[in-house]
């Protein structure tokens, strides 16, 4: 991928990292599972990297960024020409590293599913919640099944 660009600690691709990819249509059961794994993975210092674009998966970022453990961003439109403020202090402690799969300037559904296919890509392991038949990442769960968790 050529038009990938990274900001932050690129140190941090070389970790073990556990991907988290949630449909944006989640059984009501279900939050509070990836609620409760969001805290165990913040409390165990794992790498989570995501999207964090669902609603579900901007939750488990709030729970994330409490801690003190390595976060990888990917987005879903190009880089940041101004850096988010609430990701300053992040980046400033090295536990942020923000990638950008491409350069379209707002995130699509072609790139949203380009960014999270390289996901797939950089995790050791993934936690699919709500890909089920209907949801877009369906495909990635079954081309990725090796890596997946499934909830």
């Amino acid at each position: 991928m050529s038009q990938v660009s990274y900001l932050g600690n690129q140190s941090l691709l070389s970790l073990p990292k556990t991907a988290f990819l949630a449909s944006n249509t989640i059984p009501l059961e279900m939050v509070l599972r990836c609620y409760d794994w969001a805290v165990m993975m913040r409390d165990a210092g794992r790498c989570v990297v995501s999207g964090f674009s669902s609603r579900l998966e901007r939750d488990v970022w709030d729970f994330l960024v409490s801690g003190n453990q390595p976060i990888i961003l990917v987005l879903a439109r190009g880089m940041y020409r101004r850096v988010p403020t609430s990701l300053e202090p992040l980046l400033k402690s090295g536990r942020l590293l923000v990638i950008s799969t491409t350069l379209s300037p707002r995130q699509s559904r072609a790139t949203a599913f380009t960014r999270n296919k390289y996901i797939c890509e950089l995790a050791d392991d993934i936690l699919f919640v709500g890909a089920d038949e209907n949801s877009s990442l369906h495909p990635l769960l079954v081309a990725y099944s090796g890596k997946a968790i499934v909830w």
